[in-house]
């Protein structure tokens, strides 16, 4: 089997990693996102999936789209028998989906219909849902409203972090993307229309979406810190010795119910090492924090920074 391979981020390089090591098929090109400047020192960066594919001396292209003419004469002259499209990060038209023999096929990390779009893992937990998984799907012209070709859930942990779930949802589509190819090849496939009225979505991230409400519930905090992690991070705004001081937190657990009259935001104390912070209705326990224009801080450390002497 013949496959062209789109994808970016570190997610599909997981895909790919699995799908090199397939005795079933063979990847004759990549296609992902042009070379892009990134961190403080604007140094030009490649996608993960183009690093790996250089790595495996497989041609890579980089389209800014895909509609030039040119570069779909390029994926027609390679005559796939499939294209397989992990977390691309451009809209696939048509006509390039009907290129290959079998078409194109998406490995989704949610259980489609629920949880269209850019950010499935994030917005899971967010939600508070206990049961995330992976979709192998046939890929149309929408918004991953393709025909369902396999699917296999995965629970969510109370404590799980968009980071955790990312990594084993990765695991898990490259299983079940082989398993899917192998019956594909042997035409043992049915796939099933989806359900649009049970249909949810999961839109891009924003960084102002970390704004922490401390009058919010608890468990509705630690959802939107954990979903958070690692990237945009979850914050709150703290009025230091002379100005108001943007504060990252990283994950942690729910605490005890609150005593009468304690007010949301209120900072109780160190708790077993924790930073104990007052939410609607409980407790929540912070193990690490990092201040803008600063290092990532203990408990310990932000009380003597930010605290004491204030």
């Amino acid at each position: 089997m013949r496959i062209v391979f789109f994808g970016s981020p570190d997610f599909a390089k997981n895909i790919l990693e699995k799908l090199l090591l397939w005795d079933g098929g063979e990847v004759i090109l990549v296609v992902t996102q042009p070379d892009k400047k990134a961190g403080r020192g604007q140094k030009i960066t490649s996608t993960p999936v183009k690093r790996l594919a250089l790595e495996h001396n497989i041609e890579v292209i980089e389209p800014r789209d895909l509609k030039n003419d040119e570069i779909k004469a390029k994926l027609k002259k390679a005559k796939a028998d499939l294209f397989i499209v992990v977390a691309y990060g451009l809209i696939i038209p048509g006509d390039v989906l009907s290129i290959p023999t079998f078409g194109a096929v998406n490995v989704h990390a949610s259980l489609l219909p629920k949880y269209r779009g850019a950010a499935p893992i994030q917005w899971a937990i967010l939600n508070g849902e206990k049961v995330t998984g992976i979709t192998i799907m046939q890929m149309d012209t929408g918004l991953d409203t393709g025909p369902i070709l396999s699917q296999k859930a995965l629970a969510i942990g109370i404590n799980d972090t968009a980071k955790d779930l990312h990594d084993e949802l990765a695991k898990l589509g490259g299983e079940l993307l082989i398993n899917t190819l192998e019956k594909i090849k042997q035409e043992k496939v049915i796939p099933i229309k989806q359900d649009d009225r049970c249909a949810s979505y999961a839109p891009k991230l924003t960084k102002d979406m970390g704004f922490i409400n401390w009058k919010d519930s608890a468990i509705n905090i630690h959802n939107k810190i954990r979903a958070l992690y690692p990237w945009p991070m979850a914050y709150f705004n703290f009025h230091g010795k002379k100005r108001w001081v943007k504060v990252q937190i990283y994950p942690g657990k729910i605490g005890n119910k609150l005593s009468q009259g304690t007010s949301p935001g209120e900072i109780l104390g160190i708790r077993d090492g924790f930073l104990e912070f007052a939410c609607l209705d409980r407790s929540y326990l912070v193990p690490k924090l990092k201040p803008e224009s600063s290092k990532i801080l203990s408990p310990e450390q932000f009380v003597c920074g930010y605290l004491r002497n204030k």
